[in-house]
């Protein structure tokens, strides 16, 4: 195989004309690749992945070729996939307000060009789900909002509509089968791109706690930091340890690892209804 790119989390490779997509268990937050690894998330990552792609096949096709057809060093943690021309933009849903899109907020009453309500807290659930698009920016560097007009200037206005409403639709989707499962999906940040004959299609991962903020829905509660299942935790301790968010980036204690490797762990089996 030919190693295409190494990103935060994931390495592309080429193989047979195919990609296939190796899940590490490196972990960022604030675009920085932190040096302690968390056991297992790699394949934590493409399990649930895996998972949601098989329940929403139907709402947007996906790149899955295989999850058996890889190397075997890989196994558990990569998948074979369709080569897709990837869409330049990152597709954002959110239903509740937090994080980046909190911060936007506070600022301008808006994100990504999309105007809330006043009065509007931590963790608020949204009217409704909004797409909030940003920038993809390169390894280091930080993505910014867009409005949906910019997307509509960069890549037209039929694949615009079309990245608006599959991003939305999967959203709502899991979104809903998610709270089934007492969690809270509060956010989630999607990649598409089209193939050979140019039909749309999900690729990277979905709806993993990597990509989106998972909430214990039974202990929601707006104007606080809700308990979560995803790196929020990771990102939390980070903060806490006085970190400029510039690399390099502290060493994360074994407490936290663990700890991490929990959350994740009991997101993909509270969602899946499989054991770990």
């Amino acid at each position: 195989m030919k190693l295409l790119h190494s990103g935060k989390v994931r390495d592309v490779y080429e193989d047979r004309g195919d990609i296939v997509l190796v899940a590490s268990d490196r972990v960022s937050v604030y675009d920085v690749i932190l040096p302690t690894p968390i056991p297992d998330k790699g394949k934590v990552l493409t399990r649930l992945s895996l998972w949601w792609f098989e329940q929403l096949a139907d709402v947007v096709p996906n790149h899955v070729i295989s999850a058996t057809d890889v190397p075997p060093e890989f196994a558990g943690r990569a998948v074979r996939c369709r080569r897709l021309d990837m869409v330049s933009v990152e597709c954002i849903a959110r239903g509740y307000l937090t994080g980046s899109g909190l911060k936007e907020y506070q600022a301008r009453g808006s994100v990504s060009g999309v105007a809330l309500p006043p009065g509007l807290v931590e963790g608020s659930r949204l009217p409704e789900p909004i797409f909030t698009p940003t920038t993809k920016a390169p390894l280091g560097e930080h993505d910014e909002f867009i409005t949906f007009d910019d997307v509509i200037a960069q890549e037209g206005a039929e694949t615009a509509e079309e990245l608006r409403r599959a991003t939305l639709e999967v959203y709502r989707r899991g979104a809903e089968i998610a709270a089934e499962r007492g969690i809270l999906i509060a956010d989630t940040k999607l990649e598409f791109g089209r193939s050979a004959d140019g039909t749309l299609m999900l690729g990277d991962e979905l709806l993993t706690s990597d990509s989106s903020r998972f909430w214990a829905a039974g202990q929601w509660r707006p104007g606080r930091a809700q308990h979560s299942f995803d790196k929020q935790f990771v990102r939390d301790w980070a903060t806490g340890t006085g970190w400029d968010k510039q690399a390099p980036a502290p060493e994360v204690p074994a407490g936290i690892v663990e700890a991490t490797r929990a959350r994740y762990i009991e997101a993909y089996e509270l969602i899946t209804g499989k054991a770990w």
